[in-house]
């Protein structure tokens, strides 16, 4: 196998067992390279998350790359073929916790950072690093917390590449130029717990709420559009009863998700949800958690450069998508900046026996330098 610098960073940064929220020194090994080439470093602590925002040059525009040292835990070690934090390499693949979601891409990140600088020393605009080690875990201390400071301090970012794991079946053949939002809620159903042979003396919730059910569960919400799927709903969890088999339950707890699109609004879906629940009289509480707002970066200089660099290095053709779950590219996108997620495929993500190609290393650093070199130099 050929000498790759992307590589090499790789396997240091997989060595590091961050499980969210612990960064174990990947944000250190990153501001050290970045540090080396003009870099400024700022180390943000919240709480007990760790924030690196690093910044080369002072002037607009701005092209930021962001993305977490955090991983999720590996799960049963017994089910690895490897030790998942000493990396390996077996078959041209890259075995490791992290490796597809998403050290690979902060590696590639750093070495198209390197070479570009050493050709462009004097590129236009600034190259900015946003790093996080709570993307997956709770989100609060995290990417949220440095957009806030940056605000504050009117920093803005023209574009930003989240190097998520956006691929499917081969390298840049899908990159995500939005998300849906994701509201959550917990509806409560009271009804009046009893004997189930004097369901007369007793009110069953569970009952009560079938055909509230059935409705949310047979209701369009909307249609989609040309960059998002219809909006969705799911239950996915029901509570309700003792565990006995002779007692009539006295509240019902149903927790639900709506993935959105931009054709609606938390406001507009959560009064069509209490519209539904009030026609059939049901005695509810309702809490409602809103997760991620949608976001959507239409086609313009960032997605066209990203998908020149793609069919450049790769010769693919390049799919817009707004699938999946949520990125922390949903607090970075309100700030005003084009956003858009290129990475590495994610068959693997949160899997045991995570992994990445090793031969798709390379073409991915190498597609992060065109971006840069078509935006900034």
């Amino acid at each position: 196998m050929t000498h790759s610098d992307t590589l090499d960073l790789s396997l240091e940064l997989l060595r590091q067992p961050s499980v969210t929220p612990v960064d174990h020194n990947c944000q250190t090994i990153m501001a050290d390279r970045l540090s080396k080439i003009g870099f400024n470093i700022e180390n943000m602590r919240f709480d007990d998350v760790d924030n690196l925002w690093a910044r080369r040059g002072t002037q607009s525009p701005v092209f930021c790359f962001a993305g977490h040292t955090d991983v999720v835990p590996t799960g049963n070690l017994d089910a690895w073929n490897s030790d998942p934090f000493l990396p390996e390499i077996r078959d041209g693949k890259l075995y490791g916790r992290g490796s597809a979601d998403m050290k690979t891409a902060l590696a590639a990140m750093v070495v198209a950072s390197e070479r570009f600088v050493n050709k462009y020393p004097d590129h236009k605009g600034s190259i900015a690093f946003l790093i996080t080690s709570d993307e997956e875990g709770p989100s609060i201390n995290g990417t949220v917390k440095v957009v806030e400071t940056l605000e504050a301090r009117n920093e803005k970012m023209t574009w930003c590449l989240v190097g998520e794991p956006s691929s499917t079946k081969v390298l840049g053949d899908v990159i995500k130029n939005g998300r849906r939002g994701s509201l959550n809620g917990v509806l409560k159903v009271q009804g009046q717990q009893g004997h189930v042979a004097y369901p007369h003396l007793a009110k069953n919730p569970i009952h009560e709420a079938s055909q509230v059910i059935t409705e949310l569960c047979e209701t369009v919400w909307d249609h989609g559009n040309e960059y998002f799927p219809a909006t969705t709903f799911q239950i996915s969890n029901i509570h309700a009863g003792t565990g006995a088999t002779n007692v009539i339950p006295g509240t019902l707890e149903v927790t639900f998700n709506f993935r959105y699109s931009t054709e609606v609004t938390a406001d507009i879906l959560k009064s069509r949800v209490l519209e539904i629940l009030d026609k059939h009289h049901l005695n509810y509480t309702i809490d409602w958690t809103l997760s991620g707002l949608p976001f959507l970066t239409p086609v313009g200089e960032l997605v066209n450069a990203a998908r020149d660099a793609i069919h450049e290095t790769t010769g693919v053709e390049t799919e817009l998508s707004t699938s999946g779950g949520t990125s922390d590219g949903r607090f970075i996108a309100p700030t005003g900046a084009q956003v858009l997620e290129l990475g590495v495929l994610n068959a693997t993500i949160h899997q045991i026996d995570e992994h990445v190609n090793v031969a798709e290393l390379e073409p991915l650093a190498e597609i992060y330098e065109k971006i840069l070199i078509k935006l900034l130099a």
